[in-house]
């Protein structure tokens, strides 16, 4: 399967205040607040939900397509995708604007400051997916992942009129759009990927129930954290996959964005849903013991290993002819 990847294309840039912001303000002068803080650490770190799914993707060697807007400072980070097995070509890199960037102080309280920069995010909504379909002559999956609002109307409606099989991913966008803006994105979508919280607000925004939404959609996501994730399919029984033990909780971000790329990648490989799903699991458990969305290492003699302690020799032998 050619699956293309749509969305945020980001960095992040992390740092560490070793006060209290609390401290540092006065009770009477908020309305006129200037402050500076002295950090002592910054990390910056790859992002964006699109580069994160593409990048486990690439991992599992299933060629992802990349598709969303950068600036011309994305030489290093297209460098490093192209590395790790990730189809760069349909990015677009604005003229004037930089990638987009995500800017945060962390005190010692952990209470956090922070900045979103759009950038070159803004300029997604002008990438044509049928220049990407004929680029690699045809795309089986697009996931339409967060991005710059317009862009993910339109590319849901392309594939709509073009009928290529979508996945809706809203992800960070769904605080801000309303029913009528999810009731759009969401209908005819072959996949409905959200987290548990999501689902919810999904339901509440849209006055849909659970089981109209299903009925709109071929099949429903929901990953639960710590749970695992459970898998809706119209006129079948829900599947429901746990989660491997990890060796350590570190740091969840990214862990939803792994586990949509194993999921994506299982897909392509043309495994059930429940092996999909283990599949994303186990790649989402290496995110949340390492800090940062794309620094984990996939060793594949130790990933089949813990797999198949999770899920048993059937699943393991499967997933191994393939992984390779």
């Amino acid at each position: 399967m050619r699956i293309a990847v749509t969305g945020s294309i980001a960095t992040d840039h992390l740092m560490t205040f070793p006060g209290r912001f609390a401290d540092q303000l006065v009770a009477d002068q908020l309305h006129t607040v200037s402050l500076s803080f002295l950090v002592d650490a910054l990390d910056v770190r790859r992002g964006g939900v699109a580069a994160n799914i593409c990048f486990g993707m690439g991992q599992l060697g299933t060629g992802p397509i990349l598709v969303g807007a950068a600036g011309s400072d994305f030489d290093e980070y297209r460098a490093w995708l192209d590395r790790h097995g990730v189809d760069t070509a349909s990015v677009r890199i604005s003229e004037t604007l930089h990638t987009a960037r995500f800017v945060c102080t962390t005190d010692a309280d952990h209470n956090q400051i922070g900045s979103f920069y759009t950038g070159a995010m803004s300029e997604a909504r002008l990438i044509e997916l049928k220049a990407v379909a004929d680029r690699v002559d045809g795309l089986d999956l697009v996931l339409i992942g967060a991005d710059d609002p317009e862009a993910m109307l339109r590319h849901t409606e392309e594939c709509r009129s073009r009928k290529i099989p979508f996945a809706a991913d809203f992800s960070q966008q769904i605080a801000r759009m309303d029913g009528d803006e999810i009731r759009t994105l969401l209908e005819g979508a072959t996949y409905l990927f959200s987290n548990e919280y999501e689902k919810g607000l999904i339901e509440s925004k849209t006055g849909w129930t659970d089981a109209e939404i299903l009925s709109k959609v071929g099949h429903r996501v929901t990953t639960l954290g710590a749970r695992g994730v459970r898998i809706e399919s119209v006129g079948q029984d829900p599947i429901e996959v746990g989660v491997p033990e990890e060796k350590a909780k570190v740091e969840p971000t990214g862990v939803g964005d792994a586990f949509r790329a194993g999921f994506l990648s299982g897909l392509s490989w043309g495994v059930s849903h429940e092996r999909a799903a283990q599949l994303g699991c186990m790649l989402a458990t290496l995110v949340i013991e390492s800090v940062g969305t794309q620094e984990y290492e996939l060793h594949r003699s130790d990933f089949m290993d813990r797999f198949t302690k999770a899920y048993g020799d059937e699943a393991a032998s499967e997933v191994q002819a393939r992984l390779g």
